[in-house]
């Protein structure tokens, strides 16, 4: 699959000039809720959510589509790869197969009713898609950062809190209480920071600074080439020696005064 999505975002990069990149502009600029339902239904003709994304993604860097556009075709992908799992659910005989597969599906779908219909709440994810895509031009390692956050070390935080909970133990429960104070704590004072302590310059900053590192160790060679050449065109232009000829010099005068 990664395979494939990487020939298919290539292709897209080399097909996409000129007049098909305004064709699929024009083609794309049509109502959201009904760029919903084209999502929806090429999802279900693919059968993968991913596709469908990883299509758009690089459409939306090259400026073919814009953000806004491909927002609700994302959201429509997101209801269309609920039916992968509940076409699975009707040839099960368990109930609780097709009870995960609508839970799948409504939890999209009160995803939408919460984050598109009011254009107020519709403009929060878009801005913070802005933000992120503005931090990964900074720091181009922000996106694994991003991943390891968002999916393993907050998911696993909450897990272990939860943990607690469930022990029937009152040892676990007073634990986790102190856990969960000191994360909300942490909460607090990381927004505290990041509004009153310039905490956004400074992470910039550090952004920055280890993307210029990273930039400096990858022309490094070809720095050192240059330089290479430019001191061997100094040495012609001025007849400066080389090393080996000036330890040639310095071997035959210490010989020479030896025979003195």
């Amino acid at each position: 699959l990664i395979v494939c999505l990487i020939g298919l975002v290539t292709l897209l990069q080399k097909m996409l000039l000129g007049v098909s990149t305004r064709i699929i502009y024009k083609a794309t600029n049509i109502n959201g809720y009904l760029a919903m339902l084209v999502g929806c239904g090429i999802t279900i003709l693919v059968q993968s959510s991913s596709i469908t994304t990883s299509s758009l993604t690089p459409l939306v860097g090259m400026g073919v589509i814009q953000l806004e556009q491909m927002y609700p075709l994302t959201l429509g992908a997101n209801i269309g790869t609920t039916f992968t799992a509940i076409l699975s659910s009707l040839v099960s005989t368990k109930v609780e197969a097709l009870q995960v597969a609508l839970c799948h599906l409504f939890f999209n779908i009160f995803g939408i009713l919460i984050w598109y219909p009011i254009p107020f709440m519709r403009r929060i994810p878009i801005n913070m898609a802005r933000m992120l895509g503005k931090t990964t031009r900074i720091w181009r390692g922000f996106p694994l950062v991003y991943i390891l956050v968002i999916f393993f070390v907050i998911p696993g935080i909450l897990l272990g809190i939860s943990a607690f909970f469930t022990q029937d133990s009152v040892g676990f429960t007073v634990l986790g209480s102190f856990v969960v104070i000191a994360v909300v704590g942490g909460i607090i004072y990381s927004v505290f920071w990041w509004r009153y302590r310039d905490g956004k310059a400074k992470c910039v900053t550090c952004m920055e600074q280890r993307q210029r590192r990273k930039i400096t160790f990858q022309h490094l060679p070809d720095d050192m080439d240059y330089l290479k050449s430019e001191i061997a065109k100094l040495k012609d232009h001025t007849g400066l020696p080389d090393e080996e000829e000036d330890k040639d010099v310095e071997k035959g005068t210490d010989e020479f005064e030896a025979e003195e």
